[in-house]
């Protein structure tokens, strides 16, 4: 879609079981084809009345267990894989009267493998309803770009992003079915933490823009270096053509490193180095936002967002990169940053009583983006700035010089007290911080999110500053909870 060209046109598409099974490479073993599905689900708690049940294998379960309480709940059919329906188990165990009945009446496709056939389903709806796909990627910022750039293109567009962080081979591909609704355009993000999984996303998702924000140790003890990561990433540019945009951080040496033998146009996004798209006159407001003078391709701009730091500023400029590209004005883009807000956990400002403010960036952490949360800190006036940092998980053989290396970074940063939380690499995390020079005493440990919660809230006073962060198996967004319910 060029600017100013329609977008999609016509009624929603149409989900019949024969033309279901044609994208799935799959059989109809019973039911009538014509039968039309109101939905997909792979989840019977879940599932509506109408919907297409696809059983899907799980780490820890096989969803075609649930076909059969599927079909009692009032799906309309099932995909199974094959021999599913002569297996006596599929067919009769435990059913009553009524229940062997429905099983009898559903329609039911038979697969070679599930999960593919959601994902080719999804991939023949993506391309069926004409709609513009915009892929993110990268270590950290995925779901606050796509965000950002969803609401600049809802300037002009009709837009659709995929919920919450439903990035992987499963939850993309329920997100892409969603176009079946026909809207001009949709965002989502490509997650992965093993090479080999952006390969796939992209293959489904097939998007005519490609975003690639960063790269950085999230997932490194998947991987044996920062340039394995980066590798894995550039998954995202495999399978374009002459007419893909890939929008890339000018800003990355790994990214630049990789970009150069892309099949399509590359536009560029950046603050410290020249760009396309490019951020000066930075101004950083700490917990009030952001900034900047922005020269685009189509003119220049002066935008202040809410969004906190750096790393978001380089956010908002990949989804000013995108939304230019389709047409949307500067000047829509600078009405819209300016009322910006935050995900949930992902640098939302809480503010408490007696002046008490919390920066809640809780969603997850990783050394690179801990240390740019730590850099807000240092932005804001505050009685006392504290951190509660959780351990950074996924990061390998490194994880203690990396948790060593943010302490460093919360003694430069001008921490008054350190909280840290989790297994041997926090303890790293406060041995760091107490080697750079902050006193031991204001430095402290805690083996769980419950335990430093409760120190945090004996610990706060009027106008402290308050960051929590870290990896969401850490629970750090419990100390967040516990602040507002005692403090608001």
């Amino acid at each position: 879609m060029t600017p100013g060209e329609a977008g999609p046109e016509g009624p929603a598409l149409r989900l019949s079981a024969a033309w279901v099974a044609a994208q799935m490479r799959g059989v109809v073993t019973s039911g009538d084809g014509e039968r039309e599905f109101g939905d997909v689900s792979i989840d019977t708690r879940t599932l509506k009345a109408g919907d297409l049940y696809v059983g899907v294998r799980g780490d820890r379960f096989d969803g075609a267990d649930f076909a059969a309480d599927a079909i009692a709940a009032g799906a309309e059919g099932v995909v199974v894989p094959r021999g599913w329906s002569g297996s006596k188990a599929g067919l009769t165990s435990g059913a009553t009267s009524d229940v062997a009945r429905s099983l009898r009446a559903a329609v039911v496709i038979e697969v070679e493998d599930t999960t593919v056939a959601l994902q080719d389903l999804a991939h023949a709806i993506r391309k069926a309803s004409g709609t513009k796909v915009v892929a993110i990627t990268g270590s950290a910022g995925k779901t606050t770009t796509k965000e950002v750039t969803s609401e600049f293109l809802e300037a002009r567009y009709r837009v659709v992003r995929n919920r919450g962080n439903f990035n992987n081979h499963i939850g993309l591909p329920l997100s892409l079915i969603e176009l079946r609704q026909r809207p001009d355009m949709a965002v989502v993000e490509l997650g992965m933490n093993h090479s080999g999984e952006i390969s796939t996303l992209v293959r489904v998702a097939e998007p005519d823009v490609r975003v690639w924000t960063n790269v950085g140790e999230a997932h490194l003890g998947f991987f044996a270096s920062l340039d394995a990561i980066a590798d894995a990433k550039a998954e995202i540019l495999e399978g374009a053509d002459a007419a893909t945009l890939l929008v890339a951080n000018a800003d990355d040496p790994r990214i630049s490193a990789r970009t150069g033998a892309f099949r399509g146009r590359v536009v560029t996004f950046g603050i410290d180095r020249d760009a396309d798209v490019r951020a000066s006159a930075i101004v950083d407001r700490g917990v009030e936002g952001t900034s900047a003078r922005v020269t685009a391709r189509r003119g220049t701009v002066e935008i202040t967002t809410p969004l906190i730091g750096r790393s978001n500023l380089a956010n908002v400029l990949a989804a000013i990169a995108v939304a230019e590209e389709f047409g949307v004005p500067l000047e829509d883009m600078k009405s819209r940053a300016a009322h910006l807000r935050p995900a949930a956990h992902r640098g939302e400002i809480v503010r408490l009583a007696d002046g008490v403010t919390v920066v809640d960036d809780s969603y997850n952490a990783n050394p690179t983006a801990t240390k740019q949360a730590l850099d807000v800190l240092t932005a804001t006036s505050a009685s006392r700035r504290i951190a509660v940092i959780g351990e950074m998980l996924e990061l390998g053989d490194r994880s203690a010089e990396l948790h060593a290396g943010v302490g460093r970074a919360a003694a430069s940063a001008g921490v008054d007290v350190l909280l840290a939380v989790g297994g041997a690499p926090a303890r790293a995390l406060a041995d760091g911080a107490i080697a750079a020079g902050m006193p031991a005493a204001n430095v402290r440990y805690f083996e769980t999110s419950d335990e430093a919660a409760a120190a945090a809230v004996a610990l706060v006073k009027t106008g402290d500053l308050v960051l929590v962060k870290g990896s969401r198996g850490v629970k750090t967004d419990r100390v967040v909870d516990r602040l507002k319910a005692e403090r608001s």
